[in-house]
């Protein structure tokens, strides 16, 4: 039994093929430039090497399409037919207050995500599209849509409710929503089995650390407070995003340039973030290399978004009163040990001491590592995310009738002997590339 995961965004449709029965990913990969022209197809196979060619895309129908060709193909398929495929699991974004948790698409929960595309005009249309294209080439097994905001509707009001008029909340759904829902899940989840805890008894923070970025107070197993507001533009620094600003400062630009709102909301989403501050960069990598050459502006951008994120584990340590373990992850969290470094430094006086040698040598996907010192009273993990897998275990438990919301339904990776086969292999690879990752690799209790 196949179950096809799929993430589409304005101009690409990224994808995952998981073998139910042996509970192993068979293939991951991404069309991209879809509708914009040069369209082309990064795609791997389990066991072979990675494929990568061109093929035009002008809608997310030939992408869909694209993609199951590639699947099915003689040279490139990992499936023999889209008949074993039982179920799709669609990203969403923006699910409003709607949804408290995942749920089969139907035409009432269409016209939902399409009213809520004011809340979020860069991905919910791109959602949209993807589910319209993948009904279309498969339309006889249940669409699943897996919402980004879902996980944090149990957030009380002090922490989504803004100080505005209350009409505006009443009227027009302004408050907050949080975004990264799906990372925020899995890695609550995992955090609680390697401290071995009661996953509803265990307070974290989690720093989802990527091109876009937010950080979630975790109370109890549940989402308290997230830094992403209505929209994902609010909290961290991110790649092009500016994260908090004063309210008053689009109007003063306005006034100033004669810009309007579209092109405000656009520079804050688009032009702004690392992007904004550096000019020109937005890979950390490559803003660490400019940094270490003497580049001032790419310095001073990774203390700005090393800054905002210790502001808010100080802040969410506040609200929680006890934290259990303090948790990174994305790509920047499980990769970039330099921004980490920049994080970490000077938390001691909260009680999260990080030990600098064991930071640098925690680079992989593959495993789950704590780089704090045996003195820390809050351990510090390393948790890949595992977005796929929870889209997966959703649509799976929709077409079982078995779903429920995450409170009263458990996931695969709950279990302490739960096991990745994909990471497991990728980690001896690792592995031998970096021998002394072996002794930072945490073990669930």
């Amino acid at each position: 039994m196949i179950i096809l995961t799929l993430n589409c965004g304005s101009s690409s449709a990224k994808y995952q093929v998981y073998d139910w029965e042996t509970k192993d990913v068979l293939a991951v990969g991404v069309v991209e430039k879809v509708t914009v022209g040069g369209s082309f197809i990064t795609h791997k196979a389990k066991g072979r090497e990675e494929a990568v060619f061109n093929h035009d895309c002008p809608t997310h129908t030939n992408a869909i399409e694209l993609i199951i060709k590639t699947l099915t193909g003689k040279d490139t398929g990992v499936i023999s037919d889209m008949s074993v495929i039982k179920a799709v699991g669609h990203r969403v974004v923006h699910g409003g207050d709607k949804f408290t948790k995942s749920v089969i698409v139907d035409d009432a929960a269409m016209a939902a995500f399409t009213a809520m595309q004011d809340l979020s005009p860069l991905h919910n249309p791109a959602n949209i599209m993807g589910i319209e294209a993948a009904k279309k080439v498969l339309p006889n097994v249940p669409h699943c849509a897996i919402m980004d905001t879902a996980w944090h509707q149990t957030m009380p009001p002090e922490s989504y409710m803004y100080a505005v008029p209350v009409e505006w909340y009443e009227k027009y759904q302004v408050r907050r929503y949080g975004f990264h829902g799906t990372s925020f899940l899995y890695t609550a989840k995992r955090a609680a089995v390697l401290l071995g805890q009661d996953p509803f008894k265990t307070n974290v923070i989690i720093c989802h650390l990527g091109n876009g970025a937010s950080i979630n107070a975790v109370k109890d197993g549940r989402s308290f407070d997230t830094s992403m507001g209505i929209t994902p533009l609010e909290g961290l620094v991110m790649g092009t995003r500016s994260g908090d600003v004063d309210p008053s400062l689009p109007f003063y630009v306005m006034r100033k340039t004669g810009m309007n709102a579209a092109e405000i909301e656009s520079a804050l989403n688009k032009k702004a973030g690392l992007l904004g501050l550096t000019g020109k960069l937005t890979d950390r990598r490559d803003i660490q290399a400019a940094a270490v050459a003497g580049d001032t502006q790419a310095l001073r951008a990774q203390c700005i978004e090393a800054h905002r994120v210790k502001k808010y584990i100080g802040a969410y340590q506040a609200v929680l009163g006890r934290v259990d373990a303090l948790v990174l992850t994305a790509g920047v969290g499980e990769f970039a040990w330099f921004m980490r470094e920049k994080i970490l430094s000077g938390l001691e006086g909260i009680g999260m001491v990080y030990d600098p040698k064991k930071n640098e040598i925690a680079r992989t996907r593959n495993a789950e590592t704590l780089i704090s010192k045996p003195d820390s009273k809050i351990p510090i993990f390393i948790i890949p995310t595992d977005e796929e897998l929870v889209m997966t275990e959703d649509a799976f438990a929709l077409m079982k009738g078995t779903y429920d919301t995450h409170t009263n339904f458990n996931y695969s990776f709950q279990s302490k002997d739960y096991l990745n086969k994909g990471r497991a292999e990728g980690l001896k690879f690792d592995l031998a590339k970096n021998p002394d990752l072996a002794g930072i690799i945490v073990n669930p209790k």
